[in-house]
């Protein structure tokens, strides 16, 4: 074997349950100019083999980083390894760890495109049943292969594993989806299966939810499940709401309550989070719970740059949630840069409508923007009307607002009303817009756009009035 050479050495292989076992130390060591570390970070690529990436911002990566090496060394610990051995292994692993991130982003690729970051325990889901097929390829000399990556033997070993992985992977859901139709000794379901079911859960959502996330299949009822969903029902969550919650983030219910759900519940609380509101928050977007601290503060200290108030951030994360998951670098910034290029006050648009900082520039807001461009708005006038209304650029195109702009020019107005009042795209066009102007029409008065359409039935019938009055003769 050109350029190899293997060395073999004793090795005392710490097991569970303090059990010594004697093995075989393979050492490789391998020549540079055959083999090299194809999983690069730098000019903003990830190489590795005929794939490549483009890097996150270099803070995530870094915290993706210290996840990795996280999940590693609790991987390591679970096979008998004291902290001390598993804390050197990761100090030795920078190359493994790169390797790790690239499988992550490939992983989740899709989820980067759209600058939604990964959580704690999606990272682990990503990362633990390669781990686990690594182990099952090397066994004990799996701390080796960690600090030695790459090597040709690894390269080539974890590359034809991936199959078997996918075998694996899918072996597992099954064997889990089946856990949930098996009928225990009493010739019942089981029980924590019977209770999800008494809180809305039909069978076929808990086989749904475990052949997403296998492990919901085998957390107990009395340490894991009925203590969440019973906390979650003690904060005014409606029992109706259980199921939809569970769907989204089945997760929440391996997560220790008091370890890590009441702690995380208390800090948000500190960052002005209404606890009156925690029902709603939740069920808006349950994975808030489920991210780190680093992240939450990564957020909410953009959220200070940009001139938002901390009671005003408190309300923001309250009403939106969601805002949490956008990554700062890769989302938030750059939509907040685009913004006020068009002259509108960023901290009052995040405040007033955070959720537009979710959606793409290019896919999104440029398009709109263009459209009213087109219509002759100037640049000024397109910043005017998003300040007034930030939801404008949550509707879709073809489907809101091109066929409510064709309707609003049979209307009479003129264009400078739409200035004054964008929130006309927020009307139904069937249900409020045609029916409110036939009225006004057949009256043979006008109204301004915004009494067309804000008005209550009684008020709008008192408006019409008034100003068909208008138009009598005097005596």
């Amino acid at each position: 074997m050109s350029g190899v050479s293997v060395i073999r050495s004793a090795l005392i292989f710490f097991m569970p349950n303090d059990c010594l076992i004697p093995t075989q130390r393979v050492q490789v060591s391998f020549s540079r100019k055959l083999f090299s570390c194809r999983a690069k970070f730098a000019d903003s690529e990830i190489d590795d083999g005929s794939v490549n990436l483009k890097v996150v911002s270099p803070a995530l990566l870094t915290a993706e980083k210290e996840e990795a090496k996280a999940v590693l060394t609790l991987f390591l610990k679970k096979q008998g390894l004291s902290n001390a051995i598993a804390a050197r292994t990761i100090n030795k692993s920078d190359l493994f760890i790169n390797h790790l991130l690239l499988r992550l982003h490939l992983i989740h690729k899709s989820r980067y495109l759209v600058g939604r970051e990964l959580t704690t325990l999606e990272i682990r889901d990503a990362l633990n049943p390669y781990l686990e097929s690594l182990f099952e390829e090397h066994g004990t000399h799996l701390v080796h292969a960690v600090e030695n990556f790459p090597n040709r033997s690894i390269k080539e070993k974890t590359t034809t594993t991936v199959p078997v992985l996918n075998s694996t992977i899918d072996t597992k859901k099954l064997r889990a989806v089946s856990r949930v139709s098996e009928l225990g000794p009493t010739g019942k379901l089981r029980p924590q299966i019977l209770y999800l079911m008494e809180h809305g859960l039909k069978l076929e959502q808990i086989k749904e939810i475990t052949r997403k996330f296998p492990a919901f299949a085998y957390y107990s009822l009395e340490g894991k499940i009925k203590p969440v969903i019973e906390f979650f029902l003690d904060l005014g969550v409606p029992k109706s709401d259980i199921p939809i919650i569970l769907n989204k983030r089945p997760q929440l219910c391996g997560i220790s309550l008091t370890e890590n759900l009441k702690p995380t519940m208390l800090f948000l609380e500190t960052l002005g989070v209404d606890k009156k509101q925690w029902a709603k928050v939740i069920y808006r977007f349950p994975a808030l719970l489920t991210y780190s601290k680093q992240k939450v503060e990564t957020t909410t200290g953009f959220l200070y740059e940009m001139g938002i108030s901390e009671e005003s951030v408190g309300k923001i994360l309250t009403r939106c949630p969601h805002i949490i998951s956008y990554s700062v670098e890769e989302k938030l910034r750059p939509t907040a840069e685009y913004f006020h290029s068009l002259g509108v006050d960023v901290a009052v648009l995040l405040y007033r409508s955070p959720q537009t900082f979710g959606l793409s520039i290019e896919g999104n807001l440029k398009p709109v923007t263009q459209f009213f461009l087109e219509r002759g708005y100037s640049m000024e006038d397109v910043g005017t009307m998003i300040s007034r209304y930030g939801a404008l650029y949550t509707f879709s195109l073809a489907e809101n607002i091109v066929p409510k702009w064709d309707f609003f020019l049979t209307m009479e107005y003129s264009k400078s009303e739409l200035i004054k009042f964008p929130q006309y795209f927020g009307y139904s066009l069937e249900g409020r817009i045609k029916p409110r102007y036939a009225i006004m029409k057949k009256s043979g008065v006008m109204l301004l756009l915004n009494q067309l359409l804000t008005l209550s039935d009684t008020d709008f019938d008192t408006a019409l009035k008034k100003k068909m009055n208008k138009l009598l003769p005097k005596n």
